[in-house]
């Protein structure tokens, strides 16, 4: 295991397979990466996704995530999928994924290896998700749907919350996460790739409705290894709360290393000003040896993007 200078395991790569995408999501963060998606015209081959996991995963880094975009829009995305899974001492593979296309595909990255996915899914009503993502809620209930059956487990429900457009919504996704055999994720919105009229407009805090769930859990979760993240199990169901804003707990105990959808290594989701090419090398002939050094050194350099004056992570 590798840690940062404050102290941070890094545990978790989110890999970005492409910026492409078939909605058009207002507040979309694109994983942090600033090139707008027409613009996005390399993409790394799936040896050279599976590549940098079997590299990330030497280094101690057991889960790995396929990001987008929208990764289901690669028509090699089972290929990816299959060679990652078949890498020693992985323990997690999963994807996020708008779901318009998961209905059809759910079996197959099943069959391949992929072991949960994450869904987003930001209202349970046509007019609101035509309004934020475009057409398509029917395919995605049925891509959740699809999910659950195949066995990825857990389907996770990813809810951006928006002030005055979704808020209201939060009690019935609880009981569609429940009725379904899925987890709901409530996320705070970011301001990352969004102008500030937009998040200062749509920003709804999270921390009454933890209040509540905290009230109504009859058992709580930490994650601790996922910022501290908590699980209310509320007699509704099962709810995640993920409240990265100015959060400096949110940050202290951040796992996380990403990778561009052009073979970028990303320290931290706010910052784009230290990223580290990978691709380009990797295509000149550079050794696993030399990339695993540019990777451990980029993994030690990461610092929390809100921080307290001094913090280190306890050990367990």
């Amino acid at each position: 295991m590798i840690r940062d200078s404050f102290g941070r395991p890094v545990l978790n790569l989110r890999i970005s397979v492409t910026q492409r995408c078939n909605l058009h999501c207002p507040y979309c963060h694109r994983e942090g990466e600033e090139a707008e998606p027409d613009d996005a015209t390399v993409e790394m081959a799936p040896t050279e996704i599976v590549r940098l996991a079997r590299i990330a995963i030497d280094l101690g880094i057991q889960r790995i995530k396929l990001t987008g975009g929208e990764p289901l829009l690669r028509d090699d995305i089972v290929d990816i999928v299959g060679g990652i899974a078949g890498l020693e001492n992985l323990k997690d593979l999963s994807l996020t994924t708008n779901g318009t296309l998961l209905a059809s595909r759910a079996k197959d990255l099943r069959s391949h290896g992929l072991m949960r996915v994450n869904v987003s899914l930001p209202s349970l009503k046509v007019d609101t998700y035509q309004r934020l993502m475009g057409n398509g809620l029917e395919d995605v209930l049925e891509g959740i749907d699809a999910a659950v059956d195949v066995g990825l487990h857990p389907v996770k429900i990813n809810m951006l919350v928006l002030a005055g457009v979704n808020e209201g919504e939060i009690p019935a996704m609880i009981q569609f996460a429940k009725t379904g055999g899925t987890l709901l994720q409530l996320i705070e919105l970011e301001p990352v790739n969004l102008g500030k009229p937009y998040y200062e407009r749509y920003h709804y805090s999270l921390a009454k409705i933890e209040e509540d769930l905290a009230s109504q859990a009859l058992r709580v979760e930490v994650r601790r290894y996922m910022q501290n993240r908590h699980i209310y199990h509320v007699p509704e169901g099962r709810v995640e709360v993920i409240r990265p804003i100015e959060n400096t707990e949110f940050c202290a105990h951040c796992t996380r290393l990403r990778v561009t959808s052009d073979g970028k290594l990303k320290p931290c989701l706010m910052v784009n000003s230290n990223l580290v090419d990978l691709l380009t090398p990797m295509r000149r002939g550079m050794s696993d040896r030399d990339l695993m050094k540019i990777l451990r050194k980029t993994c030690q350099g990461r610092e929390p993007y809100y921080k307290q004056p001094v913090f280190q992570m306890a050990e367990s």
